[in-house]
């Protein structure tokens, strides 16, 4: 008479055997958290980058209102201050809202090669993970299979 195999004994001995590997998480949890390093650098540098042509851009704008504002003998002068501020103003505005795109564009061009370079790690870490995983699941098979015989 054949033996019937214990098939809870065959269950627990096969689940047990299934490897949880918690290296490959790790290795995504850092991938991730460095990525997000990076990222936020990117962020905090074009801030910092922002808020100085803010500040310069302030400043000049107040010296210039500072000329604008002093006392003049001829009315018409006050009209040629008013039309000089305004036209600096313009040229002052042009450059400061290029060098604002020129930050965008450098962030832009940052978070890209980030993420790519992210997506590449992450792909190796999952390939790797799921080699791993599937070469410790066919051994357990392999092993709850010969013990089932």
């Amino acid at each position: 008479m054949a033996k019937t195999p214990d098939m809870t004994a065959t269950m627990k001995e096969m689940m047990g055997a299934f490897p949880v590997d918690t290296k490959s998480m790790e290795d995504a949890f850092k991938t991730t958290a460095t990525l997000n390093e990076k990222l936020s650098h990117v962020a905090i540098e074009a801030a910092d980058k922002s808020a100085e042509i803010s500040a310069k851009w302030t400043k000049d704008t107040l010296a210039k209102l500072g000329d604008m504002s002093k006392a003049k003998t001829e009315p018409a002068d006050y009209a040629k201050a008013m039309t000089d501020f305004a036209s600096a103003q313009a040229e002052v505005a042009a450059e400061n809202m290029a060098a604002f795109a020129e930050i965008a564009k450098k962030v832009q061009m940052d978070t890209v090669e980030l993420m790519m370079a992210a997506g590449k790690d992450l792909s190796e870490d999952a390939t790797a993970a799921v080699k791993k995983a599937t070469a410790d699941a066919t051994a357990a098979a392999k092993k709850a299979t010969a013990a089932a015989k």
